[in-house]
């Protein structure tokens, strides 16, 4: 196999690095030496805890690692396919070793330790004599003993060694197998994925994940990662790995007899405690593995501790998260300090003992959200469960609740927003029904974080893998005088670990500091701390054209090097979207890195729609269409069997399609002269009209013709939020202009136009802008308009709430779009000038790519094959979704006496 060896006293020879001069062996009774065995994340936090206390300045401290480089961050190992170096991973600031004088081996492990002697020999031949001895060995990943794993071509995924190899191996191979659905599986997936590999996951279990979510939380995780081009196989195992004369995998045969042609393994079907050098010196280790420990993190030998993946805990488990490691290293510090520093003042006194982990996590593997806490699996007597499930969305999410009301856990796929909410809640009874927790946003009051931090107390945990609770980083801003999120985390470590506290604890900071009065942070995430606006403007400045020049240039520092958050990364593919023509980007949103930052509709240029279908909706410029147009989409709809609506936008949509179908829709469609109504993107949806003079009695303007040549300019124009409009031929209003972003009312002098308008949840009536404007001069202002709005608004936000919110409100817009108070009128017009001679029909572009076009397939393994999910029942002489509740039959629900109903 072409990976790491499992054991430090297997690994091949390297030549050993330090950071120091190595000296001899302490004499006991002198300075006392502490050793590390093992420099990984845990290993470095020890390190910290142990110069926080002020140890490294009173003890001589050795480290004996086994990799070449220095600790790094291996929760964000898979970040080095997206860009990010192996200095970028790196935990330990530059000049740490030397500022506190840590001897750090490199490429030189232990080998042997001699209890009696208390001395501990590296395989450089290296021998050093302890006071204290610590064993931060870590883990080795678990190879499933099938035949052929050693073939040339089969790797494993836990070091950057690792990543580097399976990087190397796959230019060369076009197809993958992981062996393994957990998280590292999951992560190694993406990589491969990422890395251009038709990828395959393999897990034994009948669901990822599975000790993490549940059996709906898995079904809702599968669907999403195989609409990601993954082909997963649960419920088998690996039988054996095919080789050819060369001994080059070839294929993987599995235990249903069925066999996969791969070019490359990677196995990931967890971890096992390296506990080698433990066993070799007589101390007690585990029936399945892990060095026994007690509460302090000690041996059975006073003298050595164990921390991290390599320890049995106090309470009889190997803890595989990096949370319950950091807090080991933090006990054994403290432990430590007090043992050989007793009465001098750097010890801490006896420090609170490690006697469990709570296993709570939040990761985002492969861009879906997941996320569980507490009792996830809901094995607690007498407890039910709170569902709410979205097929179309790929949204599971799942409280257990206690029979006396109390929140016990959850799971959360697809959307984790909550998760900083309702963790610190478990245990306590919600302040509000549980239904109401797991509804999405805006659904009759729902949403958890609609309850804000100020519904958690200061005891509540917000931070896990730091255990940093609420009243900390309330203190850290207002007795420290921490006033932004770096400085918040630097002080109290939150946030600086998995990340999925950073929005809890930036809406505490924000809380606090509200309060007293200060500026708060208005970045539009923890990646950038700059506005949408602000970021518009570097953007068209600069000319940038990618969003990782984008965040490496212009990010916040620990974001930079990174891969961007959902926040930025649309708002930021919107924005290049929007000024491609100027700054010299491409303009079609799903060739090279723009295809990776778009929102979900994007991917397929279609709206998903609940079943896993799709909505085509072709543009019909003003609602004008010809009867053989009209023809064209009838026999369309009756040829695919596709649902067919009118909507309120002067549009016709069909619903329906299989992601499979769309490009032979829309083959058809674009063949008789549609193009794409971009309903699925944020930019211009309609211009719908009234017939006007031609027509109408009452017309006094040709709305239709008015209405055709506003959608027709401003078609596929990216922005901020979506963008309606109408065109009225008289005051009569039949098209309801003022109900939209930019409406259009005739007069008998030309045209009023009017803006900031919406219908929706919280209608808004349009503010006249301007009246009686001739057809060069509306078009004029509705391009300055609409290029100021892109120009400034925040990240979805529609022109009614930007015009309310802008500074000076209607007004300032009149002055800067009517009267050019800023000089901007030209700027503003030159870069609709641009946009309208650029524009492409992204659907016309897609169909001439052939590349292009191979997205579009349900299965990857089987491009033919139907999705056999996306079932339709008659109504009306129509077709509609057929809908399996996940809360039904197939998956029973307990009630508070424990019945399945």
């Amino acid at each position: 196999m072409t990976s790491m060896p499992p054991h430090p006293e297997a690994a091949p020879a390297a030549t050993p690095t330090t950071t120091s001069a190595a000296t001899p062996a302490t004499a006991p009774g002198t300075t006392p030496t502490l050793v590390l065995v093992g420099h990984g994340m845990v290993g470095q936090r020890f390190l910290e805890e142990l110069a926080d206390r002020g140890v490294t300045g009173r003890a001589r401290v050795v480290v004996l690692c086994e990799e070449p480089r220095p600790a790094y961050d291996r929760v964000q190992l898979t970040s080095y396919f997206a860009g990010r170096s192996p200095d970028d991973l790196s935990l330990a600031d530059p000049d740490f070793m030397a500022r506190h004088g840590i001897e750090l081996h490199l490429g030189d492990p232990a080998t042997a330790v001699d209890r009696t002697t208390r001395t501990v020999t590296a395989r450089s031949g290296l021998t050093v004599h302890y006071d204290a001895l610590v064993l931060a060995t870590g883990s080795y990943p678990f190879v499933p003993p099938v035949p052929g794993k050693d073939s040339a071509g089969c790797f494993v995924y836990r070091t950057l060694e690792d990543l580097l190899a399976i990087e190397e191996y796959a230019k060369d191979a076009r197809t993958g197998v992981v062996v393994g659905g957990g998280l590292l599986g999951l992560e190694a997936a993406g990589a491969l994925k990422g890395l251009g590999l038709r990828t395959h996951i393999v897990e034994f279990a009948p669901r990822l994940m599975a000790l993490q979510v549940d059996e709906g939380g898995g079904r809702a995780l599968r669907r999403t990662v195989e609409e990601m081009g993954l082909e997963v196989h649960t419920g088998v195992g690996g039988k054996e790995i095919v080789a050819d004369g060369a001994g080059a995998v070839t294929a993987m045969g599995l235990s249903d007899d069925s066999r996969i042609e791969t070019d490359l393994v990677v196995f990931s079907a967890g971890v096992r405690p390296r506990d080698q050098l433990a066993r070799d010196c007589g101390l007690p280790v585990g029936a399945r593995g892990g060095i026994v420990v007690d509460e302090w993190c000690r041996t059975d030998d006073p003298d050595v501790y164990a921390i991290g993946e390599c320890a049995l805990a106090a309470d009889g488990r190997v803890y595989g998260l990096v949370a319950p490691g950091y807090d080991m290293a933090r006990v054994a510090a403290g432990s430590i300090a007090d043992a050989l520093f007793a009465g001098t003042g750097t010890g801490t006194g006896t420090p609170e003992g490690f006697t469990g982990a709570d296993l709570s996590t939040k990761l985002k593997l492969l861009g879906v959200d997941v996320a569980s806490f507490g009792d996830a699996q809901g094995a607690t007597e007498g407890c039910l469960d709170v569902v709410y499930a979205d097929a179309r969305s790929g949204v599971y999410k799942k409280l257990v609740i206690g029979a006396a009301g109390e929140l016990l856990g959850g799971v959360l796929v697809g959307d984790a927003e909550a998760y900083g909410m309702l963790r610190p809640l478990t245990g306590s009874v919600p302040p509000v029904p549980p239904e109401q927790l797991v509804l999405p946003d805006g659904a009759s009051g729902g949403g958890a974080a609609a309850l804000g931090p100020s519904a958690l107390p200061d005891g509540a945990v917000l931070c896990n893998c730091h255990n940093v609770t609420k009243g900390t980083v309330r203190a850290a801003v207002t007795e420290h005088s921490c006033g932004t999120l770096p400085e918040v985390k630097k002080c109290t470590k939150a946030g600086t670990g998995c990340g999925s506290c950073v929005k809890a604890l930036t809406a505490v900071l924000n809380d606090e500091l509200a309060a007293s009065g200060a500026t708060i942070d208005t970045g539009l995430c923890g990646c950038f701390p700059h506005t949408r606006a602000e970021l518009y403007e570097i953007v068209r400045t600069l000319r940038l054209t990618s969003f990782a020049e984008l965040l490496d240039s212009h990010g916040r520092p620990e974001a930079r090097n990174g891969d961007g958050c959902e926040i930025c990364k649309p708002t930021v593919g919107s924005i290049i979207a929007s000024l491609a023509p100027s700054v010299g980007a491409d303009g079609y949103v799903l060739d090279g890195e723009q295809a990776a930052l778009q929102d979900t509709n994007d991917h397929f240029l279609a709206n998903l729609q609940r079943n896993g279908s799709y909505s085509i909706v072709p543009r019909i410029p003003g609602g004008e269409i010809t009867p053989d147009k009209l023809i064209v989409i009838g026999e369309v709809a009756r040829d695919f069997g596709l649902y067919t609506k009118i909507t309120g936008g002067q549009r016709i949509d069909l619903f329906g399609a299989r992601v499979d179908q769309l490009p032979e829709v829309w083959a058809r469609l674009v063949d008789a002269g549609f193009e794409s109504g971009h309903a699925y993107g944020k930019a211009l949806r309609t211009v719908k009209s009234c017939v006007g003079q031609t027509w109408c009695r009452y017309g006094v303007q040709d709305s239709v013709r008015m209405a055709i040549e506003l959608e027709l300019r401003y078609r596929g124009l990216r922005s901020p939020h979506k963008l309606k409009s109408a065109v009225s031929g008289c005051a009569r209003e039949c098209a309801e202009a003022r109900g939209k972003d930019f409406g259009v009312i005739a007069t008998s002098q030309g045209w009023n136009l009017y803006v900031g308008g919406n219908g929706g949840a919280d209608p808004r009536h349009a503010d006249l802008l301007a009246q009686d404007l001739s057809d060069a001069e509306l078009i004029r202002l509705i391009d300055r308009f609409l290029m100021f709005y892109i120009r400034t608004a925040d990240r979805l936000e529609r022109t009614s709430a930007w015009l309310e919110r802008i500074d000076g409100g209607l007004d300032h817009v009149r002055d800067v779009v009517v009267h050019d108070s800023l000089g901007l009128g030209d700027e503003l017009e030159a870069l609709m000038a641009a946009h309208v001679t650029h524009y492409r029909d992204e659907w016309a572009e897609t169909l001439a790519d052939p590349e292009r076009l191979a997205r579009f397939v349900s299965f990857v393994n089987a491009p033919d094959a139907p999705d056999p999910s996306v079932r339709f029942v008659p109504e009306r002489d129509q077709v509609k979704p057929d809908l399996t509740l996940l809360a039904g039959p197939t998956l029973p629900v307990r009630s508070l006496e424990g019945a399945s109903v």
